[in-house]
């Protein structure tokens, strides 16, 4: 098998500009809308988007590469590195929980700095914390034995991908900051917003640098190529969005590590760009929606209906899955059947919950309503096609 990097091209990748025009062009556009938006929330409602956005990205795109962690954890750690107020200090956040939210609040903070491998270097070091397996943390690797991404039995594994020998990371990697720092806003090559993004990713995970956390940092740079292009953080849900997309995310890059013609590995990286823009909106709204509808409950409710409420809120914008049962209400407020009932009861007729159902069937659902999440595909032509889900629990 021949890899991308094997090709006498190599690392001058190709593609048709035109296909990623439209794509380009509605993912600016939605962006200003979005920014827009933003300034209208009141500061603890930005504030809240900001952290909730990053805790996604950072809980997201570690159980993308198979590692779950805490996402209370992660949360505390984020406020910290902001230095927000609010934060649990007997939430006890281990090594890798702190070291994505270093990497996430460095990424917010440095968003508009120039590349360099001092930054690549300290995001691993950040990344890799408690780790002891890994013999190269926040330098590039250096082992002689075969950088693989394998599957399969270990007798007769499958070889999805071999990178360059470790002795080439560091020339290949001097090349790739280069090229990221000229094809950026204000550089002498600028590259259109999405398909420098996409390049990014696919020239990154190529030269695969790390033992570990290629992936996670590969993510983390297109972040900063999309922030770069619009001017400030774009807290987009990529990672969340891939993650739904999973299967056919690792099966794009594959098909894209052949050859550095990528037309089919820009389209479809827009087209999931254009989608976790628009669920990064739709947590927007939802937040707007949340907060008016607490506004209007202020001094309504009970200690035991705020906590429900609030745990059927913490859900987000899909609501509390299979809508919330009576025995739920029990379980989250330890209430007694009869008041559970009672409190159930109030909270629809102040208009906090509506009832669907009956008897053993019935169920209690947020007055907040539920918003889809499109998925976006790009043509031949270069066509964005939108095409509208059925229902928002499909896409969470």
């Amino acid at each position: 098998m021949v890899w991308n990097w094997q090709q006498p091209d190599w690392p001058r990748f190709t593609w048709e500009a035109s296909r990623l025009e439209q794509a380009d062009r509605r993912f600016t556009l939605a962006g200003g809308v979005f920014l827009g938006t933003i300034k209208h929330l009141n500061p603890e409602s930005r504030q809240l988007l900001t952290v909730e956005s990053m805790t996604d990205e950072a809980v997201t795109t570690s159980k993308i590469e198979g590692e779950i962690l805490d996402r209370e954890s992660v949360q505390s750690s984020i406020r910290r590195e902001l230095k927000l107020g609010g934060d649990d200090r007997r939430v006890k956040v281990k090594p890798a929980e702190r070291g994505i939210g270093e990497v996430m609040t460095s990424l917010f903070r440095s968003f508009a700095a120039p590349l360099e491998h001092a930054t690549l270097f300290a995001w691993h070091d950040m990344m890799m914390q408690g780790r002891r397996d890994l013999r190269d943390i926040g330098r590039y690797r250096t082992h002689a034995d075969p950088m693989q991404i394998v599957s399969g039995r270990l007798d007769e594994p499958t070889v999805h991908f071999e990178a360059p020998p470790s002795a080439r990371v560091p020339s290949e990697m001097a090349r790739f900051i280069d090229w990221f720092n000229r094809t950026g806003p204000g550089g002498d090559e600028p590259l259109p917003m999405l398909a420098r993004a996409g390049v990014s990713h696919i020239y990154f995970e190529s030269i695969h640098p790390f033992e570990d956390g290629n992936g996670r940092i590969g993510r983390a740079l297109v972040e900063k190529s999309l922030a770069q292009s619009l001017g400030q953080p774009t807290l987009t849900a990529l990672a969340a969005t891939i993650l739904i997309r999973q299967k056919a995310y690792y099966r794009a890059l594959e098909a894209a590590n052949r050859s550095c013609e990528i037309n089919g590995w820009l389209t479809w990286f827009a087209g999931i760009c254009l989608e976790a823009q628009q669920r990064t909106a739709v947590q927007v709204e939802f937040l707007i929606d949340k907060a008016r509808l607490l506004d209007r409950l202020r001094g309504r409710l009970n200690s035991r209906q705020e906590m429900a409420l609030l745990r059927m809120l913490d859900e987000g914008p899909a609501g509390f899955k299979g809508g919330l049962s009576a025995g739920n209400y029990i379980s989250i407020t330890k209430a007694a059947p009869a008041t559970a009932t009672r409190d159930l009861g109030e909270l629809v007729e102040i208009g906090a919950l509506q009832r669907t159902g009956e008897r053993r069937h019935t169920r209690y659902h947020l007055t907040i309503p539920l918003r889809t999440v499109p998925t976006f595909t790009i043509d031949a032509e270069g066509n964005v096609i939108e095409t509208p889900t059925k229902r928002a629990e499909e896409e969470y």
